[in-house]
């Protein structure tokens, strides 16, 4: 299964409360961030490309800083995409082969939808906030504004999202109001994993 939705919608909170429920994460934000960690070959590749101004002090990736660079190129950001993708994708393949054979597989995607043609998920679940909340939400983590827009302009749009869409979670009310919806869509997962396990050819738990 796929879950997506904007910087800023609530997709992190969805994906821990699916958690909850029992399903196998896997997490590309996390993996991101893993695969350009001190020491690894991604993060050589990326100052390679990007400069010593993208290390901190310590060596480590400035997040801060590559984002500032990234997300007001779509040339430079296409490079970094290079690089960390085929990263990310191995790493997502591996931890998705360790998943048990009945497992509701749940692959958290930020840019799943700018990725391409749409990948051959049972389902893609996407969470949904309206733009304001997202900034608002995101001026509270500390992102300018200037900075959480351009963010925002370089995924794909809400009505980009919704085309794909098999599921919508609405994120706009209380966390009671996500749990609950949140309940129902784990329930359609369920159901959707048991008609693939009936399935000879299927895939379980994609």
């Amino acid at each position: 299964m796929g879950l997506t939705g904007g910087i800023g919608s609530g997709k992190s909170a969805v994906s821990e409360l699916l958690v909850e429920h029992g399903a196998h994460l896997v997490d590309a934000d996390r993996i991101a961030r893993e695969v350009v960690a001190p020491g690894t070959p991604g993060l050589a590749a990326v100052a390679e490309a990007f400069g010593p101004s993208v290390l901190l002090a310590d060596g480590a990736l400035d997040r801060e800083a590559l984002g500032r660079v990234v997300f007001a190129d779509e040339a430079s950001r296409r490079r970094l995409e290079s690089i960390t993708h085929p990263l990310i994708r191995a790493e997502m393949a591996a931890r998705i082969a360790s998943a048990p054979p009945d497992a509701v597989v749940i692959h958290d995607i930020p840019l799943l939808v700018e990725g391409g043609p749409r990948p051959g998920y049972d389902a893609i679940v996407v969470v949904e906030t309206p733009r304001e909340l997202r900034l608002e939400r995101l001026a509270r983590r500390g992102l300018a504004r200037d900075q959480a827009e351009a963010r925002m302009a370089a995924q794909a749009t809400d009505e980009q999202r919704r085309a794909v869409a098999d599921i919508l979670v609405d994120n706009s009310g209380s966390l009671d109001d996500l749990r609950k919806r949140v309940g129902e869509v784990w329930e359609e997962l369920l159901r959707r994993r048991d008609a693939g396990l009936a399935e000879p050819s299927a895939r379980p738990g994609s």
